[in-house]
């Protein structure tokens, strides 16, 4: 009999990514956990973390640590596959594509809080777009538009002030963040 074994390489930013995938998902229970007055509308707190590794890792890393926060989150929650898994996944979807496009924009008006307003927008628009299409007819998503609207751009804008403060806690002789460098 002989014995077949598969050895993968683990390299120190495999290592990176799944200490702040973890940290991630750790705030996404701890989210969890805190009461919401309106159904759906949390503070994205894993937007944090996911927005300062793509700030000082890059675009790449920061689509690995949203992965494997969705995918653990659902198998944490018991909500794999269902509903609420796909509504996360499309989310962190389009606020993944909002960030590779918002690396085209000007770093000089665009910085840590802008980028976390735009990801916060586009992970509502991605999330609102596949309940459009899959579980709400239109009429009921636009009454609820402004109020996730508002969430976005209030939730967005605190947690880009928590990015910028951690970013400048980090490296205080720096100005300004990083570049969003390309995948």
């Amino acid at each position: 009999m002989t014995r077949s074994v598969i050895e993968l390489p683990v390299h120190a930013e495999d290592r990176r990514i799944a200490r702040l995938a973890a940290l991630a998902i750790g705030l996404t229970l701890a989210e969890a956990a805190l009461p919401s007055p309106i159904p759906g509308v949390k503070p994205g707190l894993a937007n944090i973390v996911i927005l300062l590794v793509l700030l000082q890792h890059g675009w790449r890393a920061a689509a690995w640590v949203s992965a494997l926060r969705v995918l653990a989150g659902g198998l944490l929650f018991g909500s794999l596959f269902a509903p609420g898994f796909w509504l996360s996944a499309a989310g962190a979807l389009a606020s993944l594509l909002v960030l590779a496009l918002a690396r085209h924009l000007p770093q000089a008006f665009f910085g840590p809080v802008s980028l976390s307003v735009l990801a916060a927008f586009g992970h509502i628009g991605g999330q609102l777009a596949l309940a459009g299409w899959w579980l709400l007819p239109a009429a009921a998503l636009i009454k609820l538009l402004p109020v996730f609207a508002a969430a976005a751009l209030i939730f967005g804008t605190v947690n880009g002030i928590l990015v910028t403060r951690v970013l400048a806690a980090s490296t205080p002789d720096r100005r300004q963040s990083a570049p969003c460098t390309p995948p």
